[in-house]
């Protein structure tokens, strides 16, 4: 469907052609129009499918008319679980809006010096895009002005539920005007999310655009069993070294896994550069800023700061630590395959993840193909078995990567450093 057909204003379909989008996603196409008549809106969408601008077009159409409460507060509120989300939300609004009257936006996140947001919201305001934490703090002090309010969404709130953001968003929803439009976008809408829609929605509109098990069928999954640490490093060094890939990101864990893992890939020569929670903002920043500018090949990164990346070059993710949650793996692969494009995600698995794997198979409706490299055999026997013999074969004697080897008292040894 042409976006036309939604009658936005010329301003706002130029600015969307410039960016290089012809036709709208199949949530473009329902939630648009759906948000344009006034009503409160639930909509349910795998990451990757163009929902930012499925509630940024909308929203910059309706401010297009005149507020009907002059006051500095904003008249749209955007809340995001995560800094990373936030400045691609706020990147959005920016991108979209260009050729229209000078709109005002503004971010609050934590990692930021308070100052310099306190500043902000003391100038007047069109759209605030912020995590929940940060805004509270503000709106103790004071210092939010919600009176003007027309319009709340909450972007991947089955995230924020996740990270214990609910009675934080409760509280904010309180704040604001009841007449405004609330849209809520997430990637499931029951239980919690359920609930929470019952207690700030009326009477909403529902719209599911894709059942889970219909999710990234441009995404090729991998799954490669390894016996142990090394082996799984071994594996990354290969598939890193493939020039098919352009941008990688591999996910961790830890944050010190993190930290650890691409030290040791920046040493061995790769572009590398780790992400997480424990970085502060200004670091998170350029980080993100070299991996969009390609001074970064390889992001290693941990769930929560990978949260909202949205990177066109990506072209593989690698589950390097299998993730205890199964609705996280859709996010994680989610990082690539963007926009219309192919992507790879690889997962590593040892004879300790059967259960973490059953269960992303089961909440996914699909096995994961699994794969073998020659010369990477798994030496383990990976199914159960009560035999003694098979659930104890010898280790596999590979050569670890170079930039594993290391010696120790003087006679040079091979050690898996993972």
């Amino acid at each position: 469907m042409s976006f036309e057909n939604f009658g936005l204003n010329e301003a706002l379909l130029r600015a969307f052609a410039q960016a290089g989008y012809a036709a709208a996603t199949p949530v473009q196409a329902q939630a648009i129009p759906a948000v344009l008549t006034g009503r409160d809106l639930m909509v349910c969408a795998p990451t990757g499918t163009g929902k930012t601008a499925a509630f940024v077009l909308p929203a910059l159409q309706r401010l297009g008319a005149a507020p009907a409460i002059k006051s500095r507060g904003p008249r749209v509120l955007v809340l995001t679980p995560t800094r990373e989300l936030a400045l691609q939300v706020t990147s959005a609004v920016t991108k979209y809006s260009k050729g229209q009257r000078q709109l005002r936006t503004g971010t609050v996140l934590g990692g930021v010096p308070y100052f310099r947001q306190r500043k902000l919201l003391d100038a007047p305001l069109d759209i605030l895009v912020a995590t929940p934490g940060r805004l509270i703090d503000f709106m103790q002090q004071g210092k939010v002005d919600f009176s003007r309010l027309e319009m709340l969404i909450l972007d991947e709130a089955d995230r924020m539920l996740d990270m214990g953001f609910i009675k934080p968003v409760e509280t904010i929803a309180a704040a604001t005007p009841a007449t405004r439009q609330t849209l809520l976008f997430s990637a499931t809408l029951d239980g919690g999310i359920a609930n929470l829609a019952r207690k700030l929605m009326r009477e909403p509109q529902r719209i599911e655009v894709a059942a889970p098990k219909a999710r990234h069928e441009q995404i090729e999954q991998r799954l490669h069993l390894v016996d142990d640490g090394g082996h799984k490093a071994r594996l990354l060094d290969y598939f890193l070294r493939d020039v098919a890939l352009e941008q990688a990101i591999v996910f961790t864990a830890t944050k010190h896994g993190a930290d650890r893992l691409a030290s040791k890939l920046y040493e061995a020569g790769f572009e590398a550069a780790a992400l997480h929670g424990d970085m502060n903002q200004g670091k998170r920043n350029r980080t993100l800023a070299s991996l969009r500018n390609g001074r970064v090949r390889v992001l290693v990164a941990t769930d929560v700061a990978a949260r909202g990346i949205d990177v066109a070059s990506i072209t593989h993710v690698i589950n390097y630590d299998l993730l205890k949650v199964a609705e996280d793996y859709v996010h994680r692969i989610g990082r690539t395959g963007r926009a219309g494009a192919s992507g790879i995600a690889i997962s590593f698995a040892t004879r300790d993840d059967h259960r973490e794997l059953r269960q992303i198979e089961r909440y996914t409706g699909q096995a994961i193909a699994r794969h073998v490299i020659p010369g990477f055999e798994p030496q383990h026997a990976h199914e159960k078995t009560s035999d003694p013999r098979r659930a104890h074969q010898p280790k596999r004697r590979g050569s670890p990567p170079h930039w594993q080897a290391r010696r120790d008292n003087g006679a040079a040894k091979k050690r898996c450093w993972a």
